[in-house]
Formats: C-alpha cells, structure tokens, sequence
C-alpha cells in the first residue's frame, strides 16, 4: 500500500493484513491493519510499529521517507504484540532510538524482548515530548485496553494516535473514513468496541472526559486498527460515549444451540412472538455463527436470550463457552433470561441463569424449559414467553 501523509510531514507507514481471519479468537472477515506513523522533524519520531510477519514493509516504508538510523523516538503507546512485536527488528536499524512509554509499557517491553539495554524515556499524562516544530503530549490510558497503554497527540496538527482505542479491523485500500462504507465502517467500530472495549466502559468515558480537560482537540484520530478518522472524529467519539453508556434500542437477541432440534422450535417461536410486537429481533444458532458478531448486536440490545438443551444435567458446551465470554465482558443496560429443552432432567435453564447473576445481570424469571420436543400447547408458551419478554422491553 502506498505510504499516505496525514499533514505536512507525518506519514503513514503501516501494513495491510488482508488475509487474517482470526484475532486471538475474534472473527476478522474484513481483515485489518496495523497503523504506524513517521514524523519528520527535528527529531524523527516513529509512533508504534506492526506485527512482526511484516516488520520487514515496515522497514521499507520507513526507509521511503527516512534513514532509519537517523530515528531519534520510537513512541510504543502499546505492549500487545501486533503493535511491538516488530520494535526489536527496527531497533536493529534504529540503534540510537528512544524508545517512549509509560512506566508499565518499559516493564512489558523489557519482559517480552529483553530490553535491559534499550534506551528508555518513561512518561506520564501531560508530559510532553518537543521534536522542533511539532510537541508530543501523552496521556496514560491503562486498562484501555491493557496496563500500559497510552495516548500520543500531536498538538499543533491536532492528531491524536490513540493505539487500540477507536479502532476497527478493517482492510481497506483507503486510508480516512470519508472515503469507505460508512455502514460498513460503523459495522467493524461497533464489532471492535464491543469485543475488546467493552469491559472497560466506565474508564473510556472518564479517559475522554479526561482528555478534553487537557484541551486535546483532535481534528483528526489516528487509531492503530483500520481507517484514521479525519471527516468527523467526533463521530467515533460521541458512539464510543453512548456505548459506554450502555444505550440500548428496542431490540432483542436470541442465542441459541440445539440437539435434535426442539431447543431451534422454541427459538423460533419466541422469536416470532417477539417480533409480533414491533420489536427488532436477531436469532443466532452458536456453532453457525460468528460470536464477535453476536456480541456486537448484543452491544445496543435491551433483551438476551440464550437457549439450551441440558446435556449431562447441565447447559449445553458452547453455551457455556459463550457464557463465559460475554460475561467477561460485562454488557450494560440488558435484561437476560432462558429457555431450553430437556430429556430426563432438566438444569440448563436454571445453570445458565446462575451464570448470569454470579454475573450481576438483570435476569428475567421464570425462565422456559420444555421436556422433549414441543407440543402445539407448548409452542404457545414459547409465544407467552416472547411477548413477556417484548412488554418488559417494548
């Protein structure tokens, strides 16, 4: 991809993956990207790197604009290593480069690379970082969304590089978000914020509180994950607020697996129900679906209903496994219940709403359980469980 210049002598110099299709468990059918950015000053600043397959176009794409060795700051706003997993490859070339972090990324980086010898410049918010023309101001962001993150701003260029936060896996041969789909772009913000952000819903809406009271203004966002915000930065600002927020629409998610099909009958006909009263409604079977998706239509959702039959008198594997992945990420504002199918023993229903208050989620009972496959009478109380559930919503 051709090197693209943000402003006057600040360039990208990231990498596309166009290929990925699994990050760390999350489901990227768009791909994504790995943004780098190069300041030419005084004092040449590179701020983050990309993952390590391909440190080498890193390096080339550096080497379009600069020596190398002339690099005088290596800003790593992020231990992960899609970010860092690259800095010992261009340290090789960099060897007089300083490397610029908060206290915790010194520590991360020193443990993953054996750093001992790098140079290292710690920082802390409002610390600032002068190159000649231009000033760096960082601002620590831990646990957005590992301890040792951190915000750069450019501040005379109003460009803040905020690493993970508003980002997006996101290939796209363009680079800014006026020049994508933007149902497409707000699709993949959404995805990325539900998977990967939304545990940490309080700390984003103090950090941004936090950042205007340093008067960082950006007129354009610079994320390391997919398109730089520069139409409208404002625009994944104020999403990022209402899904921290925990703002839902009228709208319901069924979640379901099945056996021998009974626990799919039951789905259907709740889902039916639910729909019946104006209410937009999703029905997801696990093992078809892709699970970052699911959760990225649970992030604006007021209801959550998850479907089991009971194997080994318990809920069903893969709801157990998703059990444990939306509640580590802890969704805001929802009302949760279930139903489910069963053959001598029932305890799907009453193991899954366990789960959900060992959670602290607002659970909606009695839930539904129905021995073998529903009968005309039962697929009725399915319907009465579907509209129960869109009067409590609606």
């Amino acid at each position: 991809m051709p090197i693209v210049e943000l402003a006057e002598n600040i360039y990208w110099v990231g990498v596309v993956d166009w290929d990925i299709r699994d990050f760390h468990g999350y489901e990227t059918r768009r791909g994504t990207t790995y943004n780098a950015y190069l300041i030419v000053d005084d004092k040449t600043t590179l701020v983050d790197t990309v993952k390590y397959p391909f440190q080498s176009k890193l390096l080339a794409n550096i080497q379009e604009l600069a020596n190398p060795e002339k690099i005088d700051y290596i800003v790593a706003n992020h231990v992960e290593k899609d970010h860092s997993s690259s800095l010992p490859y261009i340290r090789q070339f960099a060897r007089n480069a300083t490397i610029v972090s908060t206290g915790r990324g010194k520590d991360g980086l020193t443990k993953y690379y054996g750093a001992e010898d790098w140079t290292f410049r710690t920082v802390k918010t409002g610390d600032e970082l002068n190159l000649g023309n231009r000033t760096l101001q960082f601002v620590e962001a831990p646990m957005l969304h590992w301890p040792d993150s951190m915000f750069t701003y450019l501040k005379e260029d109003g460009i803040l590089m905020p690493n993970d936060a508003f980002g997006q896996h996101y290939a796209s041969s363009q680079r800014y978000d006026d020049e994508v789909d933007q149902g497409v772009l707000m699709d993949e913000a959404a995805k990325y914020y539900a998977n990967i952000l939304m545990p940490f819903a309080s700390l984003i809406t103090r950090k941004i509180e936090e950042v205007s009271g340093l008067a960082v203004e950006p007129k354009m966002i610079a994320p390391s994950h997919g398109v730089i915000w520069r139409s409208s930065p404002n625009k994944i600002v104020k999403s990022y607020l209402e899904w921290s927020e925990g703002k839902a629409q009228s709208k319901a998610v069924i979640v379901y697996d099945t056996m021998w099909g009974s626990t799919q009958k039951m789905a259907y006909a709740i889902l039916d129900a639910i729909a019946s009263k104006g209410i937009r409604v999703l029905l997801f079977h696990l093992r078809r679906s892709d699970v970052a998706e699911i959760v990225k239509e649970i992030l604006d959702a007021k209801a959550v209903i998850l479907g089991s039959p009971t194997l080994n008198n318990s809920m069903f594997p893969t709801i157990s496994n998703f059990l444990t992945y939306i509640t580590g990420l802890r969704p805001r504002g929802k009302v949760w219940t279930s139903f489910g199918s069963y053959g001598w023993g029932g305890g799907a229903t009453r193991d899954i709403n366990k789960r959900l208050k060992e959670a602290r989620f607002e659970v909606l009972e009695p839930s539904l359980s129905i021995k073998y496959a529903p009968s005309l009478e039962e697929l009725k109380k399915c319907e009465e469980f579907g509209q129960k559930i869109a009067e409590t919503i609606g």
